[in-house]
């Protein structure tokens, strides 16, 4: 019997089976752990960037939007409302613009569903810091009752104020909405500015503020509008913060998904190893076993 003959089909495989180590240490699995490098890096970058953004380093102080700012301070026409400045109170000048007062439902006072009336305010120029027509949408009261708040827009329409100085709280637009069954084609549920602007008069060459103010001063006998300050902004953003650990996650991902194809590739291998030695094994069909007769 031949020193060969003794060793097991399980040793001799083993003896020429790669390690994980030496799979993994190839030029292919090392390019594909440089490719896992620069994916995490990317990773790693934009789980850093979504940090940077969590924590605001200089918050707005405790009660900005209760001081009384010009309005022209605050928001320009045509742009989008600071997301601190949402709330503020502001000072505006105007005169309302006849036959352009709306009534928007759906409007809930202290937990009351309800009416607001609503109408364009052509701003003075010195208040909008602009020679070219501005106009802002107002909300000038509210009302729990269908039929006064349509009797107020018609009587402000034929009479609106004029050289009025309000003051109140403006609003980002709320946008568009689709209408609830049943309701009437001309039903307005949102307070947006963009709506408000196709039923507006005059409108050439105007510019039109994004956001809607919520007056203090009520008119045509209805009342104030109940418009709490906004509660404060944490300064910590949780949801980015969330965002930035699937970040690091999606990281160590990419490492994990190098690691476990590597070693899929090494037991395919010793797979292959151990069923080529069987095949070595098996007999050729009619030979005799080898040490009989």
């Amino acid at each position: 019997m031949s020193s060969t003959d003794s060793v097991p089909p399980q040793a001799s495989t083993a003896a020429f089976a790669p390690t994980l180590r030496e799979v993994m240490l190839r030029p292919w699995w090392l390019g594909m752990l440089a490719f896992a490098l620069l994916v995490a890096a990317v990773f790693a970058w934009l789980g850093q960037w979504q940090l940077s953004r969590a924590v605001d380093t200089s918050p707005p102080p405790p009660g900005q939007t209760e001081q009384v700012r010009p309005l022209a301070d605050v928001a320009e026409p045509g742009e989008y409302l600071p997301e601190p400045l949402v709330g503020q109170r502001v000072e505006v000048s105007g005169s309302f613009v006849a036959g352009d007062f709306d009534v928007v439902s759906s409007r809930f006072d202290r937990g009351e569903e309800g009416y607001w009336v609503t109408g364009q305010l052509r701003v003075d120029p010195e208040s909008a810091r602009s020679s070219e027509p501005t106009s802002l949408a107002v909300a000038v009261g509210w009302t729990s009752d269908r039929a006064e708040a349509d009797a107020v827009a018609a009587a402000l329409d034929a009479d609106p104020p004029q050289d009025v100085v309000l003051t109140g709280r403006i609003i980002s637009d709320e946008g568009p909405a689709l209408l609830g069954r049943g309701a009437g084609p001309q039903e307005m549920t949102r307070m947006s500015p963009a709506a408000l602007l196709s039923r507006w008069h005059d409108t050439a060459g105007l510019d039109v503020y994004r956001g809607y103010l919520t007056s203090a001063e009520s008119f045509g006998g209805l009342t104030a509008i109940h418009s709490p300050a906004p509660e404060e902004r944490s300064n910590v953003n949780w949801l980015n913060i969330f965002y930035a650990v699937e970040w690091a996650v999606f990281a160590g991902f990419a490492f994990y998904m190098w690691y476990r194809l590597a070693k899929d590739a090494w037991e395919k291998e010793l797979e292959d190893l151990e069923d080529e030695h069987e095949d070595a094994d098996v007999p050729a069909a009619g030979s005799a076993p080898s040490g009989r007769d």
